[in-house]
């Protein structure tokens, strides 16, 4: 699981950014802060892509935090337990 921060200055880079996260799986806890939660080949792609078309853009101003971390190591409360749990629907 890969848990992304930022904050970025730029308008048009920074909707470029989480929409990119969004494309890999992300999913918004915070307005700047991200999970993803995906296959391994998939993250390292992300990463790769924010290393290698991102990182020459981003200003002195800007900055970026990626936190590795595994998923049955990782502590969560309130809302966000809920969604690792499968739901089931009837109507």
């Amino acid at each position: 699981m890969l848990v992304v921060s930022y904050d970025i200055s730029n308008d048009k880079l920074r909707n470029k950014f989480s929409k990119t996260l969004e494309k890999y799986g992300g999913i918004r806890l915070q307005y700047s802060v991200f999970e993803i939660n995906n296959s391994k080949r998939v993250m390292d792609i992300l990463k790769i892509k924010i290393e290698t078309v991102f990182a020459k853009q981003f200003g002195g101003e800007d900055s970026v935090f990626i936190f590795e971390t595994d998923e049955k190591k990782a502590v969560k409360y309130g809302n966000a337990i809920h969604r690792d749990k499968e739901l089931l629907f009837f109507t």
